[in-house]
């Protein structure tokens, strides 16, 4: 409760001075006649005056406008280092003990957040706790961190107070930390890449010189080169991507002399491997309606180099024109088949017969060829079940069935059996049979009798006889498609099917890429959550093992969501690399930045927040020297000193009340001044 005098005059001010002036003079010009009445009429003027002024008293109720102070604690990742998460939580709690008493004092407590790509905000989450504050309330700032902000530039956004930043861990502290210079976003597969590393002991200074760092990289997990680095020196290293797609490279140095965290050990770059031009050999054993099938396929691929060659003049129709005034081109066997068969990606017999063109070394080429890494498909029909097929070459080692010399010639759909729905190559094929209909497909005419040997049957025809099989040999792969009629699909004969995307997949196979491997762990993080998918040709899978970024592991069940594939979800919140593990399969996903700025320097520090405390008047403290205690301080006044930090008193308040008394009544003013002047006459009259 407040009072005040206050005038709200009757008349306007110029009136009121006028008359003042007026009276002032009157009673002049009657002290100089020395008119015994003169004292009386100047207090008659002086009290009619008074009454024009009008004066009041004013009694004003007011209410203490609190002032806001924000306490930010950091609970980025950085702070989970050592003891900082219990020094931070000490420091609130002794914080909140001295302030929260204060009648005068809205205390506000936030957290920052975990990191951003952006690293800590901790700015950020003050500016955001204040934003529905006057500037003028605001007492101050505390800052709970250990240094590590990113984003001390938006300290010009804050209010004029004081900011303070209590720091959690120690001064001097050291730590090891790689750093990837270069990593290639594209590199070419099966040729070496380089990658440009860099071992930093920070902190360490000249007890650094001459260290020798090991470090381990590896591609989806499996190991791909050791490094002995020099520390604090640039190191360039040469790695060989392994498929096409993204590879995953981690780099990992191994732990140095002292260490704060290891997560800052570790590097990550996603590397999509590019074949250079996939070489692809297609020997057609004579012409027929469904050559162009693969050729038109393979055509249509900018990326393929296609080498076709066409039977047309096999040996049993020589008729002895010279070889220099034929118009076909001579089958350059010997070239193909022994000087170069290692630069060819994929080798494609179709309708192809041991006919006496490729002697029988050139067969164990071949079969060399594939268990060194390989890829064969043989697409055939009746030249399968012929005398002279090419099952019994060199070949027949590595086919997946064996002929037993019958075709079968009726109309039949082409049908996925139960290990196709499982495989990547025939699975999810539109209009394949599943377990609620049959098979859309248009019908083939054709197939040769075999019976399996190896490998999975992925697909059969009529009486369940196989009809594409797929077998992994040595190194390499082999597919057997047992039928000439894939063509027919080509041109939509009876309604058609997929030829071009299962050839794509068959070719695609073959060659290795990594999406259609039928054995395959594979998980990725979005919006927070590790998704883990599992493809198998088996009915059932075991837990996957999740290594959390902070070494910590955890079991999740797979559930079948379609046959041969398997999911699973947990949380991925935490910044770094998971490492997926389900028997002898790997995977790895990166939740956040690859290489988060969040842990590129984690160790405490003054450096960065000292000039924010500095421009507002706060102070800097490490919080192993104890909490200090807090103070209220008048605004443009010291906010800070030893062992102590101070916050604003604003003292501002919110009026709830005015109430105004007059103090001389006009009507009373006016009989009083009558009175004084009938006095002021009767004594003149005397």
């Amino acid at each position: 409760m407040t009072y005040a005098l206050a005038f709200e005059p009757l008349a306007p001010m110029w009136v009121v001075i006028a008359a003042g002036l007026i009276a002032a003079a009157i009673a002049l010009l009657g002290f100089l006649q020395r008119a015994r009445g003169a004292w009386l009429r100047l207090a008659a003027t002086a009290l009619l005056l008074a009454a024009l002024l009008n004066p009041v008293a004013v009694q004003t109720e007011r209410e203490r406008i609190k002032d806001v102070a924000v306490i930010v604690t950091d609970t980025s990742e950085s702070q989970s280092i050592g003891e900082r998460t219990k020094q931070s939580a000490a420091a609130l709690a002794a914080l909140r003990k001295q302030l929260e008493g204060d009648g005068t004092l809205d205390l506000r407590v936030v957290d920052s957040g975990p990191a951003t790509a952006d690293g800590t905000q901790l700015l950020d989450a003050a500016r955001r706790a204040l934003a529905d504050t006057p500037p003028d309330r605001v007492a101050g700032i505390v800052l709970l961190t250990d240094g590590e902000a990113h984003d001390a530039e938006l300290a010009r956004d804050l209010p004029d107070a004081p900011v303070h930043t209590l720091l959690t861990g120690k001064p001097g502290e050291k730590d090891r930390r790689l750093v990837l210079v270069e990593g290639p976003r594209f590199a070419l597969i099966d040729k070496p890449m380089e990658l440009a590393i860099r071992v930093e002991d920070q902190g360490a200074g000249e007890e650094a010189a001459g260290r020798i760092a090991d470090v381990t990289i590896r591609i989806d997990g499996a190991p791909a080169a050791q490094v002995k680095a020099r520390v604090g020196e640039l190191e360039k290293v040469q790695v060989t991507l392994p498929h096409a797609g993204e590879n995953v490279i981690e780099i990992e140095a191994a732990p140095g002399p002292d260490e704060l965290t290891l997560l800052n050990n570790r590097a990550v770059v996603v590397t999509n491997g590019v074949r250079d031009r996939l070489r692809v050999l297609l020997v057609s054993g004579e012409p027929h309606a469904g050559e162009r099938t693969w050729r038109n396929l393979l055509k249509a691929d900018p990326s393929v180099d296609l080498v076709h060659f066409t039977i047309l003049r096999p040996p049993e129709k020589q008729d002895g024109t010279p070889i220099e005034e034929l118009s076909l081109i001579a089958f350059p066997t010997r070239e193909l088949f022994e000087e170069k068969i290692g630069e060819f990606d994929l080798i494609i017999f179709d309708r192809y017969q041991r006919l006496g063109v490729l002697p029988p070394d050139y067969y164990e080429n071949i079969a060399r060829y594939v268990e060194n890494g390989g890829a064969l498909m043989v697409a055939s029909g009746p030249d399968y079940a012929s005398p002279f097929t090419i099952y019994d070459s060199a070949l027949g080692d590595i086919m997946p069935a064996a002929p037993t010399g019958g075709v079968t010639e009726k109309l039949f759909r082409p049908r996925v059996t139960d290990a196709g729905q499982r495989h990547p190559v025939t699975a999810g094929l539109t209009g394949a049979n599943t377990a609620s209909h049959d098979a859309t497909w248009g019908r083939w005419m054709r197939v040769a009798d075999a019976y399996p040997l190896h490998g999975e049957t992925v697909m059969e025809g009529p009486d369940k006889k196989p009809l594409l099989l797929l077998n992994r040999v040595g190194k390499g792969r082999v597919a057997l498609l047992l039928s000439d009629h894939a063509w027919l699909w080509a041109r939509g004969y009876d309604g058609g099917g997929p030829q071009a995307e299962l050839l794509r997949r068959l070719a695609h196979w073959l060659m290795k890429e990594p999406d259609l491997d039928e054995e395959k762990l594979s998980a990725e993080i979005s919006s927070g959550v590790l998704k883990i998918t599992r493809r198998t040709m088996g009915k059932t899978a075991g837990a996957a093992t999740v290594t959390r970024p902070d070494g910590s592991t955890v079991d999740i069940p797979l559930t079948e969501v379609e046959p041969g594939r398997f999911e699973g979800t947990t949380n991925a919140e935490a910044i770094g690399l998971y490492r997926i593990t389900e028997g002898d399969l790997t995977a790895v996903a990166a939740s956040g930045a690859l290489n988060p700025r969040e842990f590129q320097d984690v160790r405490a520090t003054a450096d960065i927040l000292q000039p924010v405390a500095e421009a507002s008047g706060g102070r800097v403290s490490w919080l192993e020297d104890g909490v200090p205690s807090t103070r209220r301080v008048r605004a443009g006044r010291a906010a800070g000193g030893s062992g102590w930090i101070g916050l604003v008193d604003r003292q501002n308040y919110a009026t709830l009340s005015v109430s105004r008394t007059t103090l001389l009544d006009p009507l009373i003013a006016v009989v009083l001044a009558l009175g004084l002047w009938v006095a002021a006459w009767r004594r003149e009259g005397t």
